[in-house]
């Protein structure tokens, strides 16, 4: 195995969380703004479309392996939007609080509130690999209107955990990051890095 690899995302949340998981196996992970990698761009309208641009950029900038994730939050009666687009749902710049703002606006009279996070993740060990590493996670849940919690980043006070009684924001780092669509689609990205040293 390797023991860094760059994110391709300067997202300090994302990196918080990644960094956490990827701690535990002795791997450092570094944002590409490290290495002065631009952003890339998400033209795509799937989230593994994107994930794969964005590792592939990031390998091919720095020569090191590379993991990118795409998620966003998918709400049923919006018909899965705002999906690829919602770190900017509400435009540029990327703004959390507008985001939110602009979802809440958008259910207002609405009855079904049932939403999804999704992310899927893809390793490249090199910006030409063959067989990327990938690996998706869905955490289900519903928006509310009242942001609640201190925690998390994006759509986290506005994504209530029914199971839990509280929203993503309110929960523990460690539990969050062991039970969401983040922490799944690791732990699956996880045992194919396994199965393969």
């Amino acid at each position: 195995m390797f023991d860094q690899l760059v994110l391709a995302s300067n997202n300090a949340g994302k990196l918080k969380e990644f960094g956490a998981l990827f701690a535990e196996l002795g791997v450092t992970v570094r944002p590409q703004r490290d290495f002065d990698v631009p952003e890339c761009p998400e033209p795509h309208h799937t989230f593994l479309e994107n994930a794969l641009e964005k590792a592939r950029h990031a390998s091919r900038l720095t020569g090191l392996p590379a993991l990118a994730d795409d998620s966003g939050i998918c709400v049923e009666a919006l018909g899965g939007a705002p999906g690829v687009f919602s770190a900017r749902f509400a435009g540029e710049p990327k703004s959390d609080a507008r985001n939110n703002a602009l979802l809440v606006e958008k259910l207002q009279g609405e009855a079904n509130r049932r939403a999804w996070y999704y992310c899927v993740l893809v390793l490249v060990r090199h910006a030409d690999d063959p067989q990327p590493l990938v690996a998706d996670g869905i955490w289900l849940g519903e928006v509310r209107d009242e942001a609640a919690g201190e925690g998390g980043f994006g759509y986290d006070p506005h994504f209530h955990l029914p199971g839990y009684g509280v929203s993503v924001a309110e929960l523990d780092a460690a539990e969050k990051n062991r039970v969401s669509h983040r922490g799944q689609a690791l732990a699956a990205l996880m045992a194919k890095l396994k199965a393969l040293a």
